[in-house]
């Protein structure tokens, strides 16, 4: 199957004009000579967006999704715009903007990498995200901010600060974010991987003071370094930074706007400038999310996987004053119908040569890296929340119950000895769709490139309680309460944000329950209902909510057959909790302390190949 046809299905195409297809155009849409007409129809938007003196466009948390969400089961096609789409729907705003006479931003917070595969499908020798950056840095972005996915590995960070963030010219920043490089002297030292803030002045003259902030992200690679934030604002480059009063404060970061430690910062700035306007644009938690400080600021975060584009607005008022101002904010789902809506064009007016360059070149790249080759077809969908954990409709069960039994023990010396398999459910980033399942779903669904390692000799009775244990049930729970709140709090540390993002989703599908006992139901495609803490309604576009089960934050494969307490067997496990489990381990039994000296590499198959592998022999029918 070629590539171009494989990735511009009928989601990347979907506009405002509902019809069939002109004669001859199922030929032409890998040229994009022109758009497709949509095969099926989207939701518009509920209402225009509410423009300002001061007007944001906000991503964040992309991780590689730049074709858009190409299957045909919603909710993927509320987001099926690519990122020439949204290319040229910044375009169409910063026009609107100037005929308007008000100033529009576009900022970033974090985490371009490990995603998709264009991110993650680089051929042998290539760097994660190096070609796909390339056409985010064509955007005109104003402010962005480093993400933890940005450090897992030094190269990418390497790669960044060589590559990308010259490009930038300032506007990428990483207030306390270092990499360590060799000088012209050839000697070590640690250098800020972008600017540690930016002025500027806006197009309509306001004088804006920038910073970009992680949070405190532990899983970083050697030869990077991540300051803690409230070390950060005690560092004499801050206290100057924020000195003299802007217009307003642009704090962008890669930090969730609740429960994490926004307040640090603002409490330092707000310390120096009680009244001046503070905007803070935050990520990783992969939520939609919105919170005001006080009267005089707002915190926005705006979702994952180009599944949502930010929309921030306020009138600002004359420096000396005090009173609150009025923001508001949106959640777009970015597609072209979103697009066309809100820049009053068509799908005949609404490409531009920028967006279908972007377009074609991401086609291309995916055509490069051979994205669309299948390793089989997959009989229906399988999802990580939609569905019941374990049943056969859960991508989890999918991954440990039946992949990862067939693909680890492939050309593996150890296949014939029992064992128990487990990963953390966060591992498993994406739903599994029906029909072919091609290279860039298995990198959609799995990217991470987690190793496989093992203990021999665990007795089944003792090896058995380790997956409960690990999500605080059994006999030791009370026992293990503390250290579970430990090893969550790691977990969070090194990036883990699905156990927080499955939360979000549960309380959202509660409240929308309630809200549609509540009033008729509208009926609308499915999709995310959002209640945060600002005021009006933040979804531009009406969605019945997604079902949701809850999940545990730990799976496993199902037990060995034939095997009893005392039988030795194999306990395999991801390189990524290696330390939670030797804890668990080491208190569901005493006859032993576990180390590190008792874990070996179970199989060369990495965590990303394991989807593939199986789809090969159980998808496949020719095999």
């Amino acid at each position: 199957m070629k590539l171009a046809l494989a990735l511009t299905g009928l989601a990347a195409f979907v506009g405002l004009t509902y019809g069939c297809a002109e004669h001859g155009d199922e030929h032409d849409h890998a040229h994009l000579h022109k758009r497709l007409y949509p095969q099926t129809q989207l939701t518009r938007p509920t209402r225009p967006l509410e423009w300002g003196d001061l007007n944001i466009i906000h991503t964040t948390d992309s991780h590689g999704w730049l074709l858009g969400h190409q299957k045909t089961s919603f909710p993927e096609p509320n987001y099926s715009g690519d990122f020439g789409d949204f290319a040229s729907f910044v375009t169409h705003m910063k026009e609107i903007a100037l005929l308007k006479d008000v100033d529009l931003l576009l900022v970033d917070s974090g985490d371009l990498h490990d995603g998709t595969g264009l991110s993650d499908g680089f051929p042998p020798g290539g760097v994660d995200a190096h070609d796909s950056n390339q056409f985010i840095a064509r955007l005109p972005y104003d402010a962005m901010a480093i993400g933890n996915h940005e450090l897992y590995i030094y190269a990418n960070t390497y790669d960044m600060y060589t590559n990308f963030v010259p490009q930038l010219d300032g506007r990428y920043l990483s207030s306390n974010v270092n990499i360590t490089v060799y000088d012209k002297n050839n000697s070590s030292v640690s250098v800020p991987v972008g600017a540690r803030y930016r002025k500027f002045e806006t197009l309509k003259g306001r004088r804006v003071t920038a910073l970009g902030v992680l949070y405190d992200f532990t899983g970083n690679d050697v030869n990077t370094t991540v300051q803690k934030v409230e070390n950060m604002v005690k560092e004499q480059w801050f206290a100057e930074a924020i000195q003299d009063e802007p217009d307003f404060f642009l704090l962008v970061g890669h930090m969730p706007v609740s429960n994490d430690k926004w307040p640090v910062v603002f409490d330092a700035v707000r310390a120096v400038h009680p009244y001046t306007p503070i905007i803070i644009l935050g990520g990783h938690t992969h939520i939609r999310d919105c919170n005001q400080p006080d009267g005089r600021s707002m915190a926005l975060e705006s979702g994952r996987y180009m599944e949502t584009v930010g929309w921030l607005s306020v009138d600002l008022d004359k420096p000396g004053s005090t009173g609150n101002l009025t923001f508001t904010r949106r959640y777009l789902d970015p597609n072209r119908v979103t697009y066309q809506y809100h820049t009053s064009t068509s799908n005949g007016t609404f490409d531009t040569s920028q967006g279908k360059a972007i377009t074609q070149g991401l086609l291309n790249l995916a055509e490069k890296y051979d994205l669309s080759y299948e390793y089989g077809v997959a009989p229906h969908d399988f999802t990580l929340s939609r569905a019941p954990y374990p049943s056969e409709n859960s991508s989890l069960s999918l991954f440990i119950q039946k992949a990862a039994p067939v693909a680890l023990t492939i050309n593996n010396t150890r296949a014939n000895i029992p064992n128990i398999m487990i990963t953390n459910s966060g591992s498993q980033r994406f739903d599994i769709y029906s029909g072919p399942f091609t290279i860039n779903d298995q990198l959609t669904a799995s990217p991470f490139t987690d190793a496989f390692l093992y203990i021999p000799n665990v007795t089944y009775g003792v090896a058995s309680q380790v997956l409960p244990a690990l999500n605080g049930q059994g006999a030791e729970e009370k026992r293990g309460l503390r250290i579970l709140d430990e090893r969550e709090k790691e977990m969070y540390g090194r990036g883990d944000v699905e156990k927080v993002y499955r939360k979000w989703l549960a309380e959202m599908n509660e409240h929308a329950a309630r809200e549609m006992r509540r009033r008729v139901e509208v009926n609308g495609t499915l999709g995310y209902v959002t209640k945060d803490a600002c005021p009006g309604v933040g979804d531009d576009t009406y969605h019945t909510p997604l079902p949701y089960y809850s999940t545990p934050d730990f799976i496993g494969s199902n037990a060995p057959a034939n095997v009893s307490d005392s039988d030795p067997i194999d306990l395999v496990f991801v390189d990524f909790i290696e330390s939670q489990l030797l804890g668990i381990l080491n208190t569901v039994q005493t006859v032993k302390n576990y180390t590190t000296a008792d874990v070996f590499s179970y199989t060369p198959v990495l965590a990303n190949a394991v989807l593939g592998l199986y789809a090969e022999k159980a998808w496949n029918s020719t095999s």
